[in-house]
């Protein structure tokens, strides 16, 4: 398959304002919440490694496939207010949309078919028979640190687009910069102050990206 025209789109505190790994803690308790929040933040900032935390937040929450299924709704409850219209105009314009994340692939589903996005780049979960974490793809690439820009050259070979364009809220898609033609930081939710000065645009709200990539 050939698309000319392809754009990469974060999921939490991008398409969503919330972050899927910080509300399956939320529901483990206060405590457990600060704590996962706190590895987030840290990794989203780029002040340490994503794989140093990956394993280690799933471990300490074991979210259950039920948990997953109701972080999936809630992506949508939250879901970014330009998000819908500014993807039904980019699929007009011929953009194809891929939703690439250090998320997981069963949250995320119930969000990208909402918004008319069939490409998902995210971790499966693993769950036993009976609905309790067992582990996740730890072969994945968005598990670490320069993952996305392994799936964004990955994207490249698949689909040879002429244009290649990154949205996102954090240093691990500030990352995929050197494989795309133009990357976009994106502040709703979150500013990370990494992203903001190394990406080729700043925006705060996915419409503007209407006005900025070329048509």
């Amino acid at each position: 398959m050939v698309s000319s025209k392809v754009i990469i789109f974060d999921c939490d505190s991008t398409l969503s304002s919330i972050e899927g790994i910080d509300e399956l803690a939320r529901i483990a308790g206060d405590e457990v919440r600060q704590q996962i929040e706190e590895m987030t933040n840290a990794a989203m900032e780029g002040k340490i490694p994503l794989e140093s935390v990956f394993a280690r937040r799933l471990e300490i929450i074991k979210p259950t496939q039920e948990q997953v299924t109701n972080i999936g709704e809630l992506y949508i409850q939250t879901v970014e207010p330009s998000a819908l219209s500014a993807i039904a105009t980019l699929k007009q314009k011929g953009w194809l949309p891929i939703i690439l994340s250090a998320g997981y692939v069963q949250a995320i589903q119930p969000l990208a078919q909402y918004l008319g996005i069939e490409a998902i780049e995210a971790v499966p979960l693993l769950f036993n028979p009976d609905g309790s974490y067992q582990d996740f793809e730890r072969s994945y690439p968005t598990t670490r640190s320069g993952g996305k820009l392994e799936i964004v050259n990955k994207i490249r070979n698949q689909y040879s687009p002429t244009l290649m364009v990154a949205v996102g809220d954090g240093v691990s898609d500030l990352e995929t910069k050197p494989g795309v033609n133009m990357f976009i930081g994106f502040g709703r939710y979150a500013v990370r102050e990494k992203v903001k000065a190394q990406a080729n645009y700043f925006i705060q709200d996915l419409a503007e990206i209407l006005s900025i990539i070329p048509s």
